[in-house]
């Protein structure tokens, strides 16, 4: 089992910034790849940054491409999405998530293991 801790979400102007974090325990040789996840009201959830935990190529959605950086400190077992010049579409509840197995995917039912989510308001 792989358990995350997701914190970093808040209330934010247009424009804004917000650094999420999360931090991984347990299997963590479980862990292929590390991905974050959004969901708005009436939305399903969609891919919106991920790589792989060796250090790969980060991948991103083409709606948040340039404006949001995915990183990861191995020795705090952690990632991080940095979230810069946000937009009121951002706003989402924000999961974290794990996939145990080769390649990073975009689908959502690719991944073994989800955060609780944390809150991403945008106002504007």
């Amino acid at each position: 089992q792989v358990q995350l801790d997701e914190s970093g979400g808040g209330l934010v102007q247009a424009g804004g910034s917000l650094r999420l974090s999360c931090a991984a325990s347990g299997g963590i040789a479980r862990i292929y790849t590390m991905a974050w996840f959004r969901q708005a009201p009436g939305k399903e959830r969609e891919f919106v940054a991920g790589l792989t935990w060796s250090g790969g190529m980060p991948r991103y959605a083409d709606s948040v491409k340039d404006r949001f950086t995915i990183s990861r400190d191995i020795t705090k077992n952690t990632v991080y999405l940095q979230m810069n010049t946000l937009k009121p579409e951002d706003t989402a509840v924000y999961y974290c998530a794990v996939r145990s197995t080769f390649a990073l995917v975009v689908r959502s039912t690719g991944y073994d293991y989800w955060g609780q989510g944390t809150q991403v308001t945008v106002s504007s």
